[in-house]
C-alpha cells in the first residue's frame, strides 16, 4: 500500500483564524471562551461559548456567494483555501480525476435551517423560503462545493459520525489514497452550531457547562470539578496525498499518516460506555493499523470534552491501552477552543500534527485537580507547553451514537 503524507493544513478556530495564529495561541494557552454574541443568550442557563472572532465573510466571498453558503460551508472553504495554499497546490497541474474531497460534520447547515424557520414562524404565515435552503442545509453540500471551486472530480462524499465525523473523514481519505483510489484528498470538518436550539438542547441535556460566573475556566478536561462541555465552532482542513505524488510535485511534507481506527460503543444513544469500550477498541485498532506498540506514542490529543462521565470513560480506556505510561504526554485542545463537534477531529489533528512537526506539545489549561485515580498515570501537560521529541501522536474523537475514530500521525522520514 502507498504511504500517505500531510502536505497542507488550514484552520479557522476560536483562538486563531489561520494555522499559525491557532498554533501560537494554543502553545500560549490562550482561552477562546466568551459571552455568546450570535444570539441573545441572557435567558439561557449557559450564556458563553467559544466563538470565532473577527470573521468577516466579505474578506473571502462575494456578497452574491454568501446567499449560497451556510456558515458551516463558509468556514470549511476558508480552511481549505489556506490548506491548499500551504500545500503549494496548483490544481490545474494535477489530474483532477484523482483528487477528491471527504468532509465531516455532525450538523451541516443547521444555522441556515434555524434562520429560515425563525423567519417563517415570526412572519405572516406565508411560506417564503430561500431557494438555497435545501442545498445549504445538506451536510454533503460542502465537499461538493469544495470540489466545484477547484474542479475536483475524484472521490467526493461526507462523513457523519457526530463528534468523530472529521476524524472519520481523515481515515477514509487515508485509506482511499493508500489503496490507490486517489492521488490527493482534501479532508477535514467544520461546524457552526452556536445557535438557539443547539445551546438550548445542550442545556436541557445537562451536557453544557453552566459556569456563567467564571466561564474562563469552564472547559476543564479531567478536572474533578468539571461540569460539562463548552460549545465551539470552526473548521480544520488537511491535504493528504500519496508520498510519491507529493515528491513528484515537490510538495512540503509536514507529517505522515501512520494509521486510523474506527469502532463503536454499542451502548447508549448519547452516553459513553462506562469503561470506554469504543474508545479502547478504536485506539487499539489505530495502533495495529500503524504497526506500533502503545509505548511508542509520545503524545495523545485527548477527546476530553470536560463532561463528568465522558472524561472518566476515556481515562479508563487510555489506562487499558497504555497502562501506567507516565511519560505519555496528554493534552486537550478543547480546554481552549471548546468542543467544535464535527470539526473537532480535524482541528485537533492539526494540533497533533504540529506537535509532530515542531516537537512541542500545547498545554491543557484550566484543569487543576485531575481525577485522583488517574493523576499519576499520564503527564497531562497542565498550564504550559512542553518541548519533547514527538515521533508519534494520537488524536482521539468520540461521538453520540457510540462512534469512535482515532488517527495516528508520525514524523516524516524519507
Amino acid at each position: 500500500m502507498k504511504r500517505v503524507v500531510v502536505t497542507g493544513l488550514g484552520a479557522l478556530t476560536p483562538i486563531g483564524n489561520n494555522v499559525n495564529e491557532f498554533w501560537s495561541n494554543a502553545l500560549a494557552g490562550k482561552n477562546g471562551v466568551g459571552p455568546i454574541t450570535h444570539f441573545d443568550a441572557s435567558k439561557f442557563k449557559t450564556r458563553f461559548a467559544c466563538e470565532i472572532k473577527n470573521y468577516n465573510p466579505l474578506n473571502f466571498f462575494e456578497r452574491a456567494e454568501l446567499k449560497k453558503y451556510d456558515l458551516y460551508t463558509q468556514y470549511a472553504l476558508v480552511a481549505v483555501q489556506e490548506a491548499a495554499k500551504n500545500a503549494d497546490i496548483n490544481f490545474d497541474t494535477l489530474n483532477k480525476n484523482r483528487v477528491g474531497v471527504i468532509w465531516g460534520s455532525a450538523n451541516g447547515g443547521i444555522h441556515t435551517l434555524e434562520e429560515q424557520l425563525y423567519e417563517f414562524a415570526h412572519g405572516d404565515g406565508t411560506p417564503r423560503f430561500s431557494p438555497y435552503l435545501l442545498p445549504k442545509i445538506l451536510i454533503n453540500i460542502t465537499p461538493g462545493v469544495i470540489a466545484i471551486k477547484y474542479g475536483l472530480r475524484g472521490i467526493n462524499y461526507a462523513t457523519v459520525s457526530a463528534c468523530s465525523s472529521s476524524n472519520t473523514a481523515i481515515i477514509e481519505a487515508f485509506n482511499n489514497i493508500r489503496w490507490g483510489k486517489a492521488d490527493m484528498i482534501i479532508a477535514g470538518g467544520a461546524e457552526a452550531v452556536i445557535i438557539i436550539p443547539m445551546v438550548g438542547s445542550g442545556v436541557a441535556a445537562k451536557a453544557l457547562s453552566t459556569l456563567n460566573e467564571n466561564p474562563s475556566i469552564a472547559s476543564r478536561p479531567f478536572d474533578v470539578n468539571r461540569d460539562g462541555f463548552v460549545m465551539g465552532e470552526g473548521a480544520g482542513a488537511l491535504i493528504l496525498e500519496s508520498l510519491d505524488h507529493a515528491i513528484k510535485r515537490n510538495a512540503p511534507v509536514i507529517a505522515e499518516v501512520a494509521g486510523g481506527g474506527l469502532a463503536a460503543d454499542a451502548f447508549h444513544m448519547t452516553g459513553t460506555h462506562p469503561d470506554g469500550e469504543g474508545a479502547y477498541l478504536s485506539m487499539i485498532a489505530a495502533l495495529e493499523d500503524a504497526g506500533i506498540q502503545p509505548s511508542e506514542i509520545d503524545y495523545l490529543n485527548a477527546h476530553a470534552t470536560s463532561t463528568p462521565l465522558g472524561d472518566i470513560s476515556e481515562l479508563k480506556a487510555m489506562q487499558r491501552v497504555f497502562g501506567n505510561h507516565s511519560k505519555l504526554h496528554v493534552s486537550a485542545t478543547k480546554s481552549m477552543i471548546g468542543h467544535t463537534l464535527g470539526g473537532a477531529g480535524a482541528i485537533e489533528s492539526i494540533a497533533a500534527i504540529k506537535a509532530v512537526e515542531e516537537n512541542i506539545i500545547h498545554p491543557t489549561i484550566n484543569s487543576k485537580n485531575i481525577e485522583s485515580e488517574f493523576a499519576d498515570k499520564f503527564n497531562f501537560t497542565l498550564g504550559e507547553a512542553v518541548e519533547k521529541e514527538v515521533l508519534y501522536a494520537m488524536n482521539n474523537t468520540f461521538g453520540f451514537g457510540g462512534h469512535a475514530a482515532v488517527t495516528i500521525y508520525k514524523k516524516y522520514k524519507d
